[in-house]
């Protein structure tokens, strides 16, 4: 989450006589994270998000977005419910963006986890990869090798400011990858989260309370899900693989949903593919900071060392 485009006091007011949610206590920015801008509201009655989609997400990817997370609501996942107004709208427009009023979760996100955390990390990502069966909408995963491929070409040129030599290791790692990703349908497939990263999964009192930020969600492999997590949850601030939690988050998932022999085959490329997603999303943003961001782009170098250790994990265990 994030804020670049900014609201008053007045379009919020309206809003809650619109969706009849009582009168405005306060609302604030919310400067986490990379893609929209979002705003706590507190009325009278209760806690809100409002999301103003900006310019990088696609306005006819907004009913899948939205239709995902009434799906997975009725399904009895743990995650944001978009309200409807009394024509029973859910998307409308603020600001000449694309909008839509969020319900708030309680908790708060777990900055490093622990082993006990990484299990229910795994057995609620099991839990939504067997309740978003049924849900109809499609969308293709548009940050798979194709879009790998793009921006690799886009940032090629300056990646050695970051890190020296790294523009052969994004075109080394873009061969590797292009050679042996997974085909489509070789492995079970459905609707993943693919950013089910530790800010976007809520605990409460020590229990998993809520998962968030559904906005990259899309159809691929739902192993490549459990990688993106692997990446995301198993690497201390030293960039340390912590097996401990790894095999928590496994155990986790499995006791859920067990993976099948040709998803456990897979893993250790999925990992390396999860690694160089977010390195090199990480790195356009790096190399182009979106102007009047509240938040400053991510590290690429992180994920650096993350693809390296699972480069070197490809011929063994992870």
């Amino acid at each position: 989450m994030a804020v670049y485009t900014q609201v008053e006091s007045n379009d919020i007011e309206a809003l809650l006589r619109r969706f009849q949610l009582g009168g405005l206590r306060s609302f604030r920015g919310i400067a986490e994270g990379v893609e929209n801008s979002n705003f706590l509201i507190e009325s009278d009655q209760a806690r809100y998000i409002l999301t103003l989609y900006e310019k990088r997400v696609d306005p006819a990817d907004l009913p899948f977005f939205l239709g995902l997370m009434d799906h997975l609501n009725a399904a009895g996942i743990a995650c944001p419910l978009p309200l409807r107004d009394a024509s029973g709208a859910q998307l409308f427009t603020l600001k000449q963006r694309p909008a839509a009023l969020i319900s708030y979760l309680d908790g708060v996100s777990i900055e490093s986890p622990s082993a006990q955390h990484c299990t229910q990390l795994g057995g609620a990502l099991a839990d939504l990869h067997r309740a978003q069966a049924g849900f109809n909408g499609r969308r293709k995963n548009a940050l798979s090798l194709e879009g790998w491929a793009s921006l690799v070409d886009k940032t090629s040129a300056a990646a050695d400011t970051v890190t020296p030599g790294l523009s052969g290791i994004l075109a080394r790692e873009r061969g590797a990858l292009e050679a042996f990703w997974p085909a489509s349908g070789a492995l079970p497939e459905g609707v993943i989260h693919a950013d089910l990263f530790p800010d976007n999964v809520f605990f409460l009192k020590g229990k998993l309370s809520g998962i968030i930020d559904f906005y990259f969600a899309c159809n691929d492999a739902l192993a490549y899900d459990v990688a993106i997590c692997l990446n995301a949850w198993c690497f201390d601030k030293t960039h340390r693989f912590l097996s401990d939690r790894a095999d928590a988050l496994l155990q986790g998932y499995q006791a859920v949903r067990a993976l099948t022999s040709a998803e456990q085959a897979a893993l250790p490329m999925l990992c390396r593919g999860a690694a160089f997603r977010f390195l090199l999303t990480r790195l356009y943003d790096w190399l182009n900071p979106a102007p009047g961001a509240l938040v400053k782009p991510k590290d690429p170098r992180d994920y650096v060392a993350r693809l390296q250790h699972f480069q070197s994990a490809s011929e063994r265990t992870l």
